[in-house]
């Protein structure tokens, strides 16, 4: 089996949390019906993986909610949907990313394939087939890019973590059918920290495993249930730029943030306010406003069965709100610190204050 080239580790000395506060909201029903995942080209622009029965479609937004069109990879026509359909035998898309020369790259689980197309639609390549063997897939879920430029995928139904080119070629595979350490049971979502160390939402044990670069258990994050740092069918995984790891926790209807070591720091349960586009619809629409006045608005911010959460070099962590179709934005506020601005470890657990 070929080893995986290992990037260089880099280490953060420390990281001064001040919050992860709400900044706004993009998307709407119309626009994003069943948001499904979400990729970030180098302009900002949003690209939204939509899903729903019988149509499958890309739309592009500014971070400013402005439309700037979708394209159609399953089905198509109706008042949803792109203005043309991809020449491509898509079946049942399930994740999207852009790589660094701005091409989108999607994961269908239907077709287990990869395509690769231009930011507008056109296609450029494809490559993969069903199977049980190396580079082959039985319904992928998610995957990202590697620091090394190559592919970890999670192959949901051979339960199984597969690293492959960029052209297809199969490299390594770790996994196995199980709840024990290193095995799986439908591995979902997969991310690689900037180290190059690898973490996988483990579907259906509840929990995110973390592994080195060639497949090496590392630790369990997490466990069945609603509490603080525990899962309920995590789903969607990114690490940013600090080496934290974000998790939509899609059955417990939130996303929840752990640090580099692992440690629980905090939950978003949602809090959207109309986006843009809701709000010029809804000025101009006398029934969609009555409508929305019938259920309290406490329960309309809350996510709804998230399934994916992203990241962005400017510290914005974006959110695909599945059930509420559309996308919830926040901003990290961190200051990173270097080694001389770290004190020592207090002896006393208790801090006094006086005022």
């Amino acid at each position: 089996m070929p080893k995986a080239k290992v990037a260089p580790r880099q280490e953060v000395a420390g990281l001064l949390r001040v919050g992860t506060p709400y900044e706004r909201t993009v998307g709407m029903r119309r626009l994003t019906n069943t948001a499904t995942d979400i990729a970030l080209s180098k302009d900002g622009h949003l690209h939204i993986l939509c899903r729903g029965e019988n149509l499958v479609f890309v739309r592009r937004l500014t971070l400013d909610d402005k439309d700037l069109g979708a394209f159609n990879l399953v089905g198509g026509g109706g008042p949803v949907g792109g203005s043309f359909k991809v020449e491509a035998d898509f079946v049942w898309p399930s994740a999207i990313a852009i790589d660094a020369s701005d091409r989108l790259w999607v994961c269908d689980e239907g077709a287990n394939k990869f395509f690769i197309l231009t930011l507008d639609g056109k296609v450029k390549g494809s490559f993969g087939k069903q199977g049980t063997g190396p580079g082959e897939m039985n319904r992928p879920s998610g995957f990202c890019f590697s620091p090394n430029g190559n592919i970890y995928v999670a192959d949901t139904l051979n339960h199984r973590v597969q690293e492959i080119t960029r052209e297809g070629k199969f490299l390594l595979e770790w996994g196995r059918p199980g709840s024990g350490a290193g095995e799986f049971n439908m591995p979902w979502g997969v991310a690689a920290d900037p180290n190059g160390d690898v973490y996988v939402s483990d579907w259906r044990n509840d929990r995110i495993q973390k592994f080195t670069a060639d497949g090496k258990f590392i630790k369990q994050i997490g466990g069945s249930g609603t509490g603080e740092g525990e899962f309920n069918r995590p789903a969607g995984v990114t690490v940013d730029q600090d080496g934290d790891l974000y998790v939509a926790d899609w059955a417990n209807h939130r996303v929840q943030l752990f640090d580099r070591g692992g440690r629980f720091v905090e939950k978003f349960a949602g809090d959207a306010t109309l986006s843009r586009q809701a709000r010029e619809y809804m000025i101009s629409n006398v029934m969609a406003m009555r409508l929305r006045e019938m259920t309290p608005i406490e329960q309309q911010k809350r996510f709804r069965w998230p399934t994916s959460v992203r990241t962005g070099p400017d510290g914005r962590v974006y959110v695909a709100d599945y059930g509420s179709h559309r996308v919830q934005v926040y901003k990290k506020e961190a200051v990173r610190l270097a080694p001389g601005q770290i004190a020592p470890r207090p002896r006393s657990n208790t801090l006094y204050t006086q005022f």
